[in-house]
């Protein structure tokens, strides 16, 4: 049996406020290649809610060979075997992700913070991962933020109602030439046909964000994560 690479998965936690503890989280995943810092080096340009007190966790992704780069080592959350509009994929890498990021979850439930103020998000392959937590889990969250990415495992879902209501924030570019806008549309028919509400945003951008899509972001966690007491 091979080694699960995401055995001992590594993250960076930044902590929007040093006032008081923080009761709520967002556990943000990188996309294919990428780094934790990516979008960790973009929490200065979000406008959260004053007083806000959110953790911010973002996953670093083990190394691995990657198919469709030729076997090149790099971070990635799965195995990438074809970039067609199929999306072939290492299933079981997948699954080991989801199971990772599950403990994040559950580290973060054990410190405090309520299972329905943490919020999922992630770009690209992070994104498909995000997915596969939020819609597979028994422990409602707050939220589901899914950026330049695609649906990877909607065909074997098991889309438990625990989450049936959680508030989803599909975020795409029109221009998109890594992950096809088709496969936003694609994952946006799944989640109707499974009678799941969702917003639907769409930028003139290609793989990457937006100043317009930062400030729906904000908007997204500030309404998922609103202040508490």
């Amino acid at each position: 049996m091979l080694k699960n690479p995401f055995a001992q998965l590594g993250y960076l936690k930044v902590d929007s406020s040093m006032a008081a503890p923080s009761n709520a989280c967002v556990i943000w995943l990188h996309g294919l290649g990428a780094s934790c810092n990516d979008f960790a080096n973009l929490l200065p340009e979000l406008t959260l809610n004053p007083g806000a007190r959110i953790r911010f966790i973002f996953p670093q992704a083990p190394t691995m060979p990657v198919t469709v780069n030729n076997g090149y080592e790099m971070p990635a959350w799965y195995d990438l075997l074809s970039m067609d509009v199929d999306r072939k994929f290492n299933a079981e890498h997948l699954m080991q992700a989801s199971e990772a990021i599950g403990k994040i979850i559950d580290e973060q439930v054990a410190a405090g913070i309520d299972s329905e103020r943490i919020l999922i998000a992630g770009f690209s392959q992070g994104g498909a991962v995000a997915y596969d937590v939020v819609l597979n889990s028994h422990k409602p969250l707050a939220g589901l933020m899914a950026l330049s990415t695609y649906f990877a495992t909607g065909n074997n879902c098991a889309f438990t109602e625990a989450n049936k209501t959680t508030p989803i924030s599909i975020q795409h570019g029109t221009q998109d030439g890594v992950v096809l806008p088709q496969l936003a549309d694609r994952a946006e028919s799944v989640l109707r046909e499974q009678g799941y509400r969702f917003e639907s945003h769409r930028y003139p951008m290609a793989h990457e964000v937006c100043r317009e899509q930062i400030a729906d972001i904000s908007q997204f966690i500030n309404r998922c994560l609103p202040l508490v007491d």
